[in-house]
Protein backbone atom coordinates (compact mmCIF):
# COMPACT_ATOMS: atom_id res chain seq x y z
CA UNK A 1 0.00 0.00 0.00
CA UNK A 2 2.83 2.43 0.83
CA UNK A 3 5.33 1.24 -1.79
CA UNK A 4 5.19 4.54 -3.68
CA UNK A 5 6.06 6.58 -0.59
CA UNK A 6 9.74 5.61 -0.74
CA UNK A 7 9.96 7.04 -4.25
CA UNK A 8 8.15 10.18 -3.15
CA UNK A 9 10.51 10.63 -0.18
CA UNK A 10 13.49 10.18 -2.47
CA UNK A 11 12.08 12.78 -4.85
CA UNK A 12 11.42 15.31 -2.07
CA UNK A 13 14.91 14.71 -0.62
CA UNK A 14 16.45 15.45 -4.02
CA UNK A 15 14.32 18.57 -4.43
CA UNK A 16 15.29 19.79 -0.95
CA UNK A 17 18.98 19.20 -1.66
CA UNK A 18 18.69 21.09 -4.95
CA UNK A 19 16.94 24.01 -3.20
CA UNK A 20 19.75 24.12 -0.62
CA UNK A 21 22.40 24.13 -3.35
CA UNK A 22 20.66 26.93 -5.25
CA UNK A 23 20.14 29.00 -2.08
CA UNK A 24 23.78 28.54 -1.12
CA UNK A 25 25.08 29.52 -4.55
CA UNK A 26 22.57 32.24 -5.51
CA UNK A 27 21.03 33.39 -2.21
CA UNK A 28 22.01 37.02 -2.70
CA UNK A 29 20.34 37.17 -6.13
CA UNK A 30 17.22 35.43 -4.79
CA UNK A 31 16.97 37.89 -1.90
CA UNK A 32 17.31 40.84 -4.28
CA UNK A 33 14.51 39.39 -6.40
CA UNK A 34 12.32 38.92 -3.35
CA UNK A 35 12.82 42.57 -2.38
CA UNK A 36 11.97 43.75 -5.90
CA UNK A 37 8.88 41.53 -6.02
CA UNK A 38 7.76 42.86 -2.64
CA UNK A 39 8.27 46.45 -3.76
CA UNK A 40 6.29 45.81 -6.95
CA UNK A 41 3.45 44.12 -5.05
CA UNK A 42 3.38 47.03 -2.59
CA UNK A 43 3.29 49.53 -5.45
CA UNK A 44 0.53 47.68 -7.28
CA UNK A 45 -1.63 47.54 -4.16
CA UNK A 46 -1.03 51.23 -3.42
CA UNK A 47 0.57 50.40 -0.08
CA UNK A 48 -2.61 48.80 1.25
CA UNK A 49 -0.80 45.60 2.29
CA UNK A 50 2.68 46.96 3.03
CA UNK A 51 2.98 45.28 6.41
CA UNK A 52 1.86 41.87 5.14
CA UNK A 53 4.11 42.09 2.08
CA UNK A 54 7.11 43.10 4.20
CA UNK A 55 6.44 40.19 6.56
CA UNK A 56 6.21 37.73 3.67
CA UNK A 57 9.41 39.02 2.06
CA UNK A 58 11.23 38.87 5.38
CA UNK A 59 10.17 35.27 6.02
CA UNK A 60 11.10 34.25 2.48
CA UNK A 61 14.56 35.84 2.88
CA UNK A 62 15.04 34.00 6.18
CA UNK A 63 14.16 30.72 4.49
CA UNK A 64 16.64 31.35 1.67
CA UNK A 65 19.38 32.11 4.20
CA UNK A 66 18.56 29.02 6.25
CA UNK A 67 18.57 26.79 3.16
CA UNK A 68 21.87 28.30 2.03
CA UNK A 69 23.43 27.60 5.41
CA UNK A 70 22.18 24.01 5.33
CA UNK A 71 23.61 23.60 1.85
CA UNK A 72 27.09 24.44 3.12
CA UNK A 73 26.73 21.91 5.95
CA UNK A 74 26.34 18.94 3.60
CA UNK A 75 29.13 16.37 3.87
CA UNK A 76 31.41 16.10 0.85
CA UNK A 77 30.82 13.02 -1.34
Amino acid sequence: MFDGLDGLKNLTDKATDKAKDIAEEHGDVIETGLEKAGDLADERTDGKYTEQIDTGVSKARQLVRRLGEQGSEKPAP
